[in-house]
């Protein structure tokens, strides 16, 4: 799956990268993690606190593949309103998934403390705005359903919004405390840190395929060499796919400007996260050398092709989106590119677990909080691996329950 075109700023961020051997042997281990980029790296790193033998491959280059172009916009909220979950799944249900989110945010920020490198995680506050009228009452209850379990948002008048911001509209959510971080520093922060807990990594080793030996994964690489493991975690992002198709998830084409650094900041309060309840919407961030990264107007295709063929095109929309927005902002364009973007048909990441690949799963955090969602699941399914059971990761399960429907146990052979 080619995943993503044109340029990308967050590599040239990181002066001097880790590197990390291929696999030249066969290989045996009690967790086998395929993928390199931040879902796989978020894994090891919890697994890297346990007595577990792990291993970790990438085909190619840690962080090179979505990681890369991840926006790394920091939220609890998603796409999909708490309140239109509510319907599905019931309010307890989606209470929980709200506070599991706002939880991840905070093991996002620990991490980002223990790890070696900078990844410049930064607390921000987000203006989540009605980008139409018809839009105000589902937004208004949004906010307090929210209120009623105690997250940290207050609603916000369209006077309050024309006071702080250099733009107009008819209200918001204002949400305090979510975050914002270089999304490539802090994927090989978390690796460095893993590495030196004892995890194997290996880059340039591609999974070929896989089988079963005593009912037990194992999964051939590039160059012949086996990987025998008690336990598997896809954790490839949107390659996963690749692998098993999940009929939940759903894939659009998304693109992505990274202007050149400004001296200021007119009319933007506290450079706050942005975002907005038109769909497609357009979402806006600043970095910690005073870029802007602004994003969105998603396509409905997955035609690597067509994707391409928009980029321009969408990089002159985007920058004519930032200039309403602030007029008075400076800003060129510097890095712009595309990308495949993967959502889920119910607005909630999966955790799958498929017959035909026992001891496998799928970490699949598709969505718009992708980066929150990956240490939300590599968190669970750590806790999973060692107890054997976990109601909060059933709850992501690709048969997650719907309303009135019991959550269930599993065993893990690594907890008997």
């Amino acid at each position: 799956m080619n995943i993503q075109s044109g340029t990308y700023y967050w590599p040239n961020t990181m002066k001097e990268v880790p590197t990390y051997p291929s696999v030249d042997e066969d290989i045996s281990c009690d967790v086998l993690i395929v993928g390199g980029g931040s879902s796989g790296a978020q894994c090891a790193y919890y697994l890297s606190d346990t007595d577990l033998n792990v291993v970790l491959i990438e085909k190619n280059m840690v962080a090179r593949g979505s990681t890369a172009t991840n926006t790394s916009l920091l939220q609890y909220m998603g796409e999909k309103r708490f309140t239109d979950l509510v319907h599905t799944f019931g309010d307890d249900y989606s209470t929980r998934h709200m506070q599991l989110c706002q939880e991840a945010i905070d093991e996002i920020e620990a991490a980002s403390i223990r790890i070696p490198f900078d990844s410049e995680f930064t607390r921000r506050d987000t203006l989540y705005y009605v980008s139409e009228a018809e839009h105000l009452n589902a937004h208004m209850k949004e906010c307090e359903w929210l209120q009623e379990r105690g997250a940290p948002v207050e609603w916000v008048s369209e006077e309050w919004i024309s006071n702080h911001y250099s733009f107009e509209k008819l209200g918001g959510i204002y949400s305090r405390n979510d975050g914002e971080i270089n999304s490539f520093i802090f994927t090989h922060g978390l690796l460095e840190f893993a590495a030196k807990q004892g995890v194997r990594i290996f880059e340039h080793t591609e999974r070929v395929g896989e089988h079963q030996e005593s009912g037990l994964p194992v999964v051939t690489v590039n160059r012949g060499h086996s990987i025998r493991a008690k336990h598997v975690i896809y954790a490839a992002g949107y390659e996963d796919m690749d692998v098993k198709k999940e009929k939940k998830a759903r894939f659009v084409s998304t693109y992505t400007v990274t202007t050149k650094p400004v001296e200021a900041f007119p009319g933007w309060y506290g450079r706050t996260l942005l975002w907005e309840t038109a769909r497609p919407y357009v979402y806006i961030r600043t970095t910690k050398d005073n870029r802007v990264i602004i994003g969105g107007l998603d396509e409905d295709t997955s035609i690597e092709e067509e994707r391409d063929s928009k980029l321009l095109h969408k990089r002159d929309q985007l920058m004519k989106e930032l200039h309403a927005r602030f007029p008075e902002l400076k800003a060129e364009p510097d890095y712009y590119c595309a990308a495949f973007y993967g959502g889920t048909v119910d607005g909630l990441p999966i955790l799958g677990q498929y017959n035909n690949y026992p001891f496998s799963y799928f970490l699949m955090a598709y969505g718009d909080n992708g980066l929150v969602y990956s240490m939300m699941l590599a968190k669970l399914l750590k806790e999973y691996l060692l107890s054997g059971k976990s109601d909060d990761l059933t709850l992501y399960d690709q048969n997650r329950p719907l309303k009135n429907k019991t959550l269930y146990h599993k065993k893990s052979t690594l907890s008997s």
